[in-house]
C-alpha cells in the first residue's frame, strides 16, 4: 500500500476539521455518531415523506413511489449536509461536496433502504390518501427504523474519517 498523498491528507484535515462545527466533539463517538446520524435523518426524511406524499397522492405505482422518496431524499439530505460545511468552512459546493459525499451515500442508502422497506410492510405506500392512519403509521415506523439502521453505519465511517460531522 503506498504513503497517503498531500490531496488525501487535505480530505481527511478537512473531514476532522469538520467534526469540531457543530459541537460533536464532545460525549464520545457514540455520542457523536448518534448526532450525525439524526442530522442525517432529518436530511431523509424531509425528502421521504415528500416522495411519499406525492407518491400516494398522484397515485404512483410502489416502486415509482420508493424512486421518488429515494431521489427526493438523496437531495434534501445532502443539501442539508453541504450547506453547514460550506458555511463553516467557508468552501465552495464542489469542494463541500468532496468533503462528504461518501459518508452522505452510504448513510442515506442505508437509511432509504430501512425506511422505505418499513414503510412498505406497514403499507405506508399504499394507503389510500396522505389523510388515512395507514400512511402516517408506515413513516412513524419507518423513522426510528432508519436511524437504529444508519447509526452503526455512522459510527464506523466516523471512526474511519470516511463521514465528516458538518
Amino acid at each position: 500500500m503506498s504513503a497517503p498523498t498531500s490531496q488525501q491528507d487535505g480530505a481527511h484535515a478537512h473531514q476532522r476539521g469538520a467534526h469540531s462545527h457543530h459541537g460533536h466533539s464532545g460525549g464520545g463517538p457514540f455520542r457523536t455518531s448518534a448526532q450525525a446520524t439524526l442530522h442525517c435523518l432529518t436530511g431523509c426524511v424531509i425528502g421521504e415523506v415528500a416522495g411519499l406524499a406525492i407518491g400516494v397522492t398522484i397515485g404512483l405505482a410502489v416502486w415509482q413511489t420508493i424512486a421518488l422518496a429515494t431521489a427526493l431524499a438523496y437531495l434534501s439530505g445532502m443539501t442539508l449536509g453541504l450547506v453547514p460545511v460550506m458555511r463553516n468552512q467557508g468552501v465552495s459546493m464542489l469542494e463541500a461536496l468532496r468533503i462528504i459525499w461518501i459518508g452522505e451515500v452510504i448513510s442515506i442508502g442505508v437509511m432509504e433502504l430501512v425506511m422505505n422497506y418499513v414503510d412498505y410492510q406497514m403499507g405506508g405506500m399504499t394507503a389510500p390518501s396522505v389523510a388515512s392512519w395507514m400512511f402516517w403509521r408506515g413513516i412513524l415506523f419507518a423513522i426510528p427504523a432508519g436511524f437504529i439502521a444508519a447509526w452503526p453505519v455512522n459510527y464506523w465511517l466516523l471512526k474511519r474519517e470516511l463521514k465528516a460531522c458538518h
